[in-house]
């Protein structure tokens, strides 16, 4: 047995070790989907392996078929299972929620695995404009104090909505995204963040389904319409959008040139790349347990470190191809849907409008927020007559809580989402918007929050102007109303 050492290992808050190579259980959803059903016993015992090479970690989810019931049957019945780290999500459906809901859904990852409190959580939301998202984090949260969790961290999330959590109290410890050579979305906003707030990134496509390795070096471009995995489909899309399989092949070219010298596998490259940037904690390699384990070349990450020309060779090879679109996530909500079935078909049957429209005088529509000011002050949260829909000064009120902290980048991409929120129920998109008013409370915030506006409308580019001005309500720092014309 290889004997295992400190740099396998990363510190998640202040409970939870994992190893630095995490084992995904994502294929056990597709071995059953292939109508195979798995023996949990049998299955459980092929963690063995992976455990007593101090790979200790597995990343699995209330949707990857029987994979926490596989895992919780280790962790009960293998003497190796105390060792171990068992990482998983949830996924909700979109749409309201309830706090009940949400115990009814740790509780049976809990049933599941056998287990007391859940030693990562990782949250997955599907609409950031419905906030519902965060309603859940914050029960998730309270779940915590309560011991049933012991760390929360998200999936598929962007560095906005990362800074949000984050910025609202939420004690995120990780995010768990695509991260590879071709997809490095999560080494510029994302990885800010995470050093601002403490956090590590949990890569997973950190071999692009495969694709990144000797098999496919020199190899003929594949067909995905008959005899793929999931997985295959899904990352020839990102192969494709990366510019391409000429190119792909050039990336490997140079990658096999380099695991050479080391005397190593083109996905102990393409890995070790990923593992050395600063933002990132641990690598998730999928796993057919029962069929492969590829333990001892999994170790060899662990015996070479890449020089500064192994980094440069990689880095040029990496200017050749086309940079993947949007934020870390986006391929989950919005266009191009770099996912299996390239759209959400296999993910969601719709997306809910996260406001109910109300009808308004003269046949207008509108619809409100549900802050206590509206009731109050007697005006709703955005108005459409004909093709026009006029939004109110917005501010980061979600119930009773000022959402983002003290961040004004935070505070401002939440209104934003706010204003996305009463745009699409509406009928609208946020591509709509034609003019921004902003207003900032301390005028020495306005970098910040003109910057997580230029992110969000770098498209579109609306009118706009910024100013000073004194909001009401202590603690507010941004302020913002828009029009629109569909």
């Amino acid at each position: 047995m290889e004997k295992m050492t400190d740099k396998m290992y990363t510190q998640l808050g202040e409970n939870l070790r994992i190893s630095k190579v995490l084992t995904g259980l994502w294929q056990i959803a597709d071995m059953e989907r292939d109508g195979k059903i798995l023996d949990p016993e049998k299955t459980a015992f092929a963690m063995e392996p992976y455990v007593q090479a101090g790979l200790s970690s597995f990343d699995m989810a209330d949707h990857y078929g029987s994979a926490e019931i596989i895992a919780g049957t280790f962790g009960s019945q293998s003497p190796l299972g105390i060792n171990s780290q068992m990482l998983t999500k949830w996924v909700p459906k979109p749409g309201k929620s309830t706090k009940a809901e949400t115990r009814k859904a740790i509780e049976l990852s809990l049933q599941r695995l056998q287990t007391e409190s859940l030693d990562l959580l990782q949250f997955h939301a599907w609409l950031y404009a419905d906030p519902v998202w965060l309603d859940q984090l914050f029960w998730l949260s309270e779940l915590k104090e309560e011991g049933l969790i012991k760390n929360l961290g998200l999936t598929n999330f962007d560095a906005a909505h990362l800074r949000i959590a984050c910025a609202s109290g939420i004690p995120i410890v990780s995010n768990q995204v695509c991260h590879s050579i071709l997809d490095m979305r999560a080494s510029h906003d994302m990885a800010k963040v995470c050093a601002e707030y403490g956090i590590k990134v949990l890569a997973f496509g950190t071999l692009a389904g495969g694709f990144l390795s000797e098999r496919w070096l020199a190899k003929a471009e594949p067909s995905t319409e008959t005899g793929a995995t999931w997985s295959q489909m899904k990352y020839k899309r990102f192969i494709d959008t990366a510019g391409g399989w000429e190119k792909f092949q050039s990336l490997l070219q140079t990658l096999d040139q380099i695991a050479k010298r080391h005397h190593v596998s083109i996905a102990n490259i393409a890995t070790k790349f990923i593992l050395s940037q600063e933002h990132v904690g641990g690598v998730i390699i999928g796993a057919r347990l029962g069929q492969s384990a590829h333990v001892s070349e999994t170790l060899n990450l662990f015996s070479f470190e890449l020089s500064t020309e192994d980094i440069i060779q990689i880095n040029q090879a990496q200017q050749e191809l086309s940079t993947i679109p949007g934020g870390c996530g986006d391929e989950y909500r919005k266009p191009p849907f770099l996912t299996a079935s390239g759209d959400l078909s296999h993910h969601l049957d719709e997306l809910p409008k996260p406001f109910e429209v109300v009808p308004g005088p003269g046949g207008s529509q509108k619809v409100f927020s549900g802050t206590e000011w509206e009731s109050m002050a007697g005006y709703c949260r955005a108005v459409k007559k004909g093709n026009r829909i006029s939004v109110s000064g917005t501010t980061a009120t979600h119930g009773n809580k000022i959402i983002g902290g003290s961040d004004p980048a935070a505070q401002t991409h939440f209104v934003i989402d706010k204003i996305e929120a009463a745009i699409i129920s509406l009928g609208a998109k946020l591509e709509d918007v034609v003019r921004t008013r902003i207003f900032v409370n301390n005028l020495k915030d306005w970098e910040p929050v003109a910057r997580a506006h230029g992110q969000r409308f770098s498209e579109t580019q609306p009118a706009n102007t910024l100013v000073e001005a004194k909001l009401v309500g202590d603690g507010y720092l941004v302020e913002i109303e828009a029009d629109v014309e569909i």
